[in-house]
């Protein structure tokens, strides 16, 4: 895992050094990427600058360091990831090509040789893994950037006077001269309606994301740039399908398979590696297969609250003592999340407001500590079906078209006056929530059913209401539009239940929760590993029938059978909680100076187009307890500090 900079300019570069200190400060802004070491490769009659900072994995030797020439002289790249399959692209390079003569044993070698023999594009489409990647072709005086299919590795780029720039993160672009940090109104509008910012948009304006599975070529001189999708999801969706209405559907036995092969690839490392687990399907199946396949045990971390209903750390307790792992568990103060809030504006260097990244980034510190690489269960949810939203809205959604539109008007209006009451602390909701055994969250979903009901007339509808902050930006953002909106390119005959996990794999996924997991792993420079996310894992779920996904109203189906052969169900089996965090709490109390100090910055609020009065009627409802408005709160506030801090 590393970091990549740099810049292609229309002219020769400056033999007094100059650009060499911009690409230094560059590579310097976003260090925490890549601690081991630093280097750079410029070739100044061309104007190409590539700076690369290494987080060593494999082949720790300087055999793996980068930037990398490949063998022939032709290519040069810099490359933040892993190629899980790379011994595998390796044999096979070596059996069609003996006359490859190997360096060392890094999987950015084993790239260069398949690009070399095979091309860029048909060696992405066979690597299997997650980077983001640049490459210099010295015969073509191109620059092509390359992120992997899901978008677990970040990479933006942009036009800045004559000169390409680009970066891991927005951070590295900033010491280049000229840049802008204007935030763009579009891209504040779609934060304020997700609480983050989505593919397709970046919060400055002329600054782009290399969107998933996708190459970008640059040149020098053409102010337009070449972008071609090698692999996307919506091609492993497409195959999967057409593979499961032509052959034999793929069964419980096949999953546990290309998850146990996946993940052995995955454990490849010549530094200490272990695992997440919070106790939930998930991550647990995770551990269990990885201990499945190790003699010694795995270490496992988990992260907990000292308030009870917070505390998801003695059900991952219970998994680790079942499956005899080496278990750390982190147990926080509120006073050790507030700690992390003021470093939050600088973790992501765009807008974020998922208050689960202060648990993310606590359990990134301290899992750090033992080992350079984790392993996690993230993307379970998308790819199976685990969300609430999968299972249930398909039917709720039936029967609220069956309902008179002014019974859906009253319930819409029931549920925005209900709602404000029911999330507040102690209120009579939450305690009747505690008592059914539901999730904290549960009750804060109400509101959303507000709008949902008097409004949704498709799953389009219903999908953009249940995922919003601030359905409409307007609000509290003078004239802004929602500008984000639910569009899928797959066949039409996806069921509702599938849309809606197809929308979660192409927008919550890579715009919330992975860049959740990459900014605040590697600003304590840990790599984090999603086997779920793997394309082979994707597409085998894809080919599953319907109902081993989501059976009987209860999702991950087919997950749930898989773990019931390694840790008992009456283990794993509870409500779905997730990294709930009390933001509501916290804004009342520990947090309620600092949130004060910037809502009444006047100065700051008219920077992002952002409504003083709308500002600050949330705020007061929600300290006199007349609202629990703690999640359009954080949004409100996650955008100001870092526009304070940018």
């Amino acid at each position: 895992m590393c970091g990549i900079a740099g810049f292609l300019s229309d002219s020769p570069l400056n033999a007094s050094g100059e650009e060499q200190r911009i690409l230094h400060a560059m590579t310097k802004a976003i260090a925490h990427r890549g601690p081991d070491s630093t280097d750079t490769w410029l070739d100044p009659e061309t104007g190409v600058a590539l700076g690369h900072l290494r987080l060593a994995i494999l082949d720790l030797s300087k055999e793996g360091a980068q930037p990398m020439a490949s063998a022939c002289g032709r290519f040069v790249l810099i490359y933040n990831g892993e190629t899980y399959n790379h011994l595998s692209l390796r044999q096979t390079l070596a059996e069609r090509h003996p006359d490859i003569r190997w360096r060392g044993h890094s999987d950015t070698e084993t790239l260069l040789a398949g690009i070399t023999r095979w091309g860029l594009e048909s060696t992405l489409r066979q690597a299997h893994g997650m980077f983001a990647l640049a490459l210099w072709d010295r015969q073509d005086r191109s620059l092509t950037l390359a992120r992997d299919r899901m978008g677990e590795k970040p990479l933006y780029y942009g036009r800045i006077g004559p000169n390409w720039v680009f970066g891991s993160e927005l951070k590295a672009l900033h010491p280049f001269p000229g840049f802008s940090r204007t935030p763009d109104p579009a891209a504040v509008a779609a934060f304020l309606q997700l609480g983050y910012v989505p593919e397709g948009h970046c919060i400055h304006a002329g600054i782009h994301k290399v969107a998933p599975g996708t190459m970008v070529t640059l040149h020098a001189k053409d102010p337009s740039p070449t972008t071609h999708a090698y692999e996307t999801f919506q091609d492993i969706v497409s195959k999967a399908r057409t593979a499961r209405s032509t052959q034999t559907a793929t069964t419980p036995q096949d999953i546990e398979t290309t998850l146990m092969q996946v993940i052995d690839e995955q454990m490849l490392s010549d530094v200490p590696l272990g695992c997440f687990l919070s106790g939930g399907i998930d991550s647990s199946l995770v551990a269990s297969l990885m201990q499945a396949q190790r003699a010694r045990p795995v270490q496992t971390f988990a992260i907990g609250f000292d308030v009870a209903r917070f505390n998801e750390a003695p059900h991952a307790a219970e998994v680790a003592r079942h499956l005899g792992t080496e278990h750390t568990e982190f147990i926080l103060s509120d006073r050790d999340a507030l700690n992390v809030v003021p470093d939050l504006p600088d973790i992501y260097d765009e807008p974020f407001a998922d208050s689960s990244q202060i648990p993310t980034a606590l359990l990134c510190r301290e899992a750090r500590k033992m080992v350079t690489v984790a392993l996690s269960g993230d993307g379970g949810d998308e790819v199976f079906g685990g969300y609430n939203r999968h299972v249930l809205g398909p039917d709720l959604l039936r029967k609220m078209q069956r309902l008179p539109r002014s019974v859906r008007r009253g319930g819409a209006w029931l549920a925005q006056m209900v709602g404000p009451m029911a999330g507040r602390e102690n209120s009579w909701a939450r305690r009747l929530a505690s008592r059914a055994g539901l999730p904290v969250t549960a009750v804060d979903k109400i509101t959303r059913l507000a709008p949902a009901l008097r409004h949704a007339e498709g799953i389009s509808d219903l999908y953009a209401h249940f995922i919003a902050t601030f359905p409409n930006p307007s609000d509290v953002m003078s004239g802004a539009a929602a500008t984000w909106q639910p569009s899928l390119n797959l066949p039409g005959d996806l069921s509702d239940r599938d849309w809606m996990m197809a929308m979660d794999s192409v927008g919550y996924l890579p715009g919330d929760i992975l860049v959740k997991v990459d900014r605040a792993a590697m600003s304590t420079s840990l790599e984090t590993r999603a086997p779920f996310l793997d394309a082979r894992v994707i597409a085998a779920a894809w080919a599953l029938p319907d109902e081993a996904r989501i059976r009987q109203k209860t999702g991950k189906a087919v997950l749930r059978d898989i773990l019931a052969r390694h840790v008992p169900t009456a283990i794993t089996e509870r409500p779905k909680q997730g990294f709930a965090v009390p933001v509501d709490r916290w804004l009342r109390g520990g947090l309620k100076d600092w949130g004060a100090h910037l809502l009444s910055n006047r100065d700051l609020l008219e920077s992002l187009g952002l409504e003083t009065r709308a500002a600050a009627r949330l705020w007061q409802d929600h300290q006199s307890e007349r609202a629990s408005h703690g999640q359009k709160l954080w949004t409100l506030l996650m955008l100001l500090a870092w526009q304070q801090n940018v």
